[in-house]
């Protein structure tokens, strides 16, 4: 009996890893780049690769109205400069609606910049941008969005950078009414991505990697035009209703404080007209 129960635990084991990491297989398809996107390890490693010939990029097999998702990526290292890798929510159609996170590369030894905006209906021009206080070619980190009707919080390792706030009562669209697919492209922007296009991608450093793991979704799929989220199960969906919590309000004020390097709700000059509502909203 002893020797049977030994037997069955690593029988188990390999049964729950299996289980868990085919998720990559399951929940994204690579969409473009001609063989330079690839699923490896049983699904539990993505990688996108960049050339002079082309990029790459992959998409969500499901579309979301709300969600909480987790990726641990791992952004290009060395010179990465004039090469962008963007993770976003994005929704079809012409007045579409867009949650970004893109990272935009740089010289050896120079800092990677987050960059981050708001599409509603169509209209962005919502960019902030950040530093970070860690090397993110080093090892892999969490970068998470929390979209629910009330806000958008972007974070890093738990740490939230920007939250964007569910203002229509002023007048502000905000992404509500239109299913999103979690998209994610690595790609060639040295016309703009480092020092406004200065800086060009060095391709004697090709090919670039940059290497995804650990996806997870708390999230209401939306298919045949109805969401997988009931009201019958309200404490399944508590991140339906979340918000920042005093330490995390802190926290986020020390990021902004201490990392922000562009924020478009102080650009006076961009916006000689008049801040955009959200801006001077309280």
């Amino acid at each position: 009996m002893k020797s049977s129960v030994v037997l069955l635990v690593p029988i188990l084991v390999s049964f729950l890893l299996v289980a868990s990491a085919a998720n990559l297989y399951q929940d994204f398809d690579v969409t473009w780049g001609d063989g330079r996107g690839k699923i490896l390890n049983n699904g539990q490693l993505l990688t996108l690769t960049l050339d002079k010939f082309s990029g790459s990029g992959f998409q969500s097999k499901n579309e979301y109205l709300f969600s909480k998702i987790d990726m641990q990526l791992k952004l290009v290292p060395g010179n990465s400069a004039g090469t962008v890798t963007s993770y976003y929510l994005r929704s079809q159609g012409s007045s579409w609606d867009e949650i970004d996170f893109e990272f935009l590369g740089n010289l050896s030894g120079e800092p990677y910049i987050v960059h981050t905006n708001v599409f509603s209906q169509g209209k962005g021009d919502r960019e902030q941008q950040f530093y970070l206080w860690f090397d993110p070619t080093k090892d892999f980190h969490t970068y998470s969005v929390l979209w629910n009707p009330q806000r958008i919080i972007f974070s890093v390792d738990g740490t939230p950078i920007r939250e964007f706030k569910n203002l229509e009562s002023i007048g502000v669209p905000f992404p509500k009414n239109q299913a999103m697919r979690i998209h994610s492209s690595l790609w060639n922007a040295d016309d703009w991505a480092t020092r406004g296009g200065l800086i060009k991608t060095d391709w004697s450093k090709a090919p670039f990697t940059a290497s995804y793991r650990n996806f997870k979704a708390d999230a209401c799929v939306w298919s045949s035009g109805k969401s997988s989220c009931s009201s019958s199960s309200p404490s399944r969906y508590a991140w339906l209703s979340q918000e920042l919590d005093t330490t995390s309000q802190q926290r986020l004020k020390w990021v902004q404080k201490n990392y922000m390097i562009y924020n478009y709700c102080t650009d006076t000059k961009r916006f000689a007209q008049g801040l955009p509502k959200e801006c001077t909203a309280h």
